[in-house]
């Protein structure tokens, strides 16, 4: 039987990283991506392939732009023969006060977070029809539940992404195609890691005490999700075990939302 390939956006490092390698774990040959095109990029490929033994591709595509993200699904099925699993992953980040907000950072911020989605999705589900099965994975965030002041762009594209999730879950229902969000809160990734010490020294704490009171306030664990733990939801969602799962979203927030 011919593995499954599977497509992340966003995916040289953080949840996207993880991901891929969890999928690729699993079986799946796996696409991964970025707007770079370093050695890096593709050693990256290389690495995962070997580890896994599955065939595994670093294709470069600015999600920014709805030509690439349609170029980089076509590529993609192109090269491995079948898109079946799609892990829309790729995202940026802006803080500032709604009136001092860079129009550009917010037409970013969309266009990356939401609005790729759709363009990758759009491209993605003729091939998933065309099989009669297909898994398309979008990473939300607490914040497509919640809001947190000087977030706007970021927690409306997470918002809507929820209702982007929805929708496609209604159209597709009957084709064996499911759809589904994964809300994770506050994950140890290298960007966020790199955030502590300028934390530290804003708030004038030790690195444990900045991590529990500022970074982790409201997630009621008071542990950062890992990257691992994402992935496994992934394969999860991607399994025959969540076929009946569709249209929904799961929280992977240390119990942020739940109060």
């Amino acid at each position: 039987m011919a593995k499954k390939t599977a497509v992340i956006t966003g995916s040289n490092s953080g949840i996207g990283l993880g991901s891929a390698h969890a999928l690729a774990a699993a079986g799946y040959n796996v696409v991964i991506n970025s707007f770079t095109d370093r050695r890096d990029d593709h050693a990256l490929a290389k690495d995962i392939a070997e580890k896994y033994g599955v065939k595994v591709a670093y294709i470069k595509a600015d999600m920014s732009k709805g030509t690439e993200c349609r170029a980089l699904i076509e590529k993609a099925a192109e090269d491995f023969g079948s898109i079946d699993v799609l892990v829309n992953n790729a995202g940026i980040q802006f803080v500032a006060p709604v009136d001092e907000f860079p129009t550009e950072k917010w037409d970013a911020i969309i266009a990356i977070n939401l609005t790729s989605a759709f363009h990758t999705t759009a491209a993605a589900l003729p091939h998933m029809k065309k099989s009669g099965w297909g898994r398309i994975i979008n990473i939300a965030s607490a914040h497509g539940l919640r809001a947190s002041p000087f977030k706007s762009a970021y927690v409306s594209a997470k918002h809507g992404i929820l209702g982007f999730t929805k929708t496609v879950a209604l159209e597709v229902a009957e084709q064996h195609i499911t759809c589904n969000a994964i809300c994770p809160g506050y994950v140890l990734t290298p960007l966020v890691e790199a955030q502590i010490p300028d934390q530290m020294k804003a708030h004038n704490m030790d690195r444990d005490t900045v991590v529990r009171e500022v970074m982790l306030e409201k997630q009621a664990t008071k542990e950062f999700a890992t990257v691992e733990q994402i992935g496994a939801t992934v394969v999860f969602l991607a399994s025959d075990a969540a076929a009946q799962i569709t249209g929904t979203s799961i929280s992977v927030d240390g119990g942020w939302t739940a109060a």
